[in-house]
């Protein structure tokens, strides 16, 4: 799977222990603004939400909507 920039993504699991912010975006729908790299594991990607917050998610814990 490909995400890209400006895509509709959903929250569909976590792969490692987070904080309840985050936890709290499960299921949620947000938009790819833009790309990170992370600890050597690959790259992440940056979400915003409609409640104006944004985090990054690995991409597999990502779908494509």
């Amino acid at each position: 799977m490909t995400i890209e920039i400006g895509q509709k993504v959903k929250v569909y699991r976590l792969r490692d222990r987070v904080s309840p912010d985050v936890v709290g975006k499960l299921g949620k729908v947000g938009v790819v603004r833009d790309f990170k790299m992370t600890d050597g594991s690959g790259i992440g990607a940056v979400v915003s939400f409609d409640d104006r917050t944004a985090t990054w998610f690995f991409e597999d814990e990502l779908k494509a909507i």
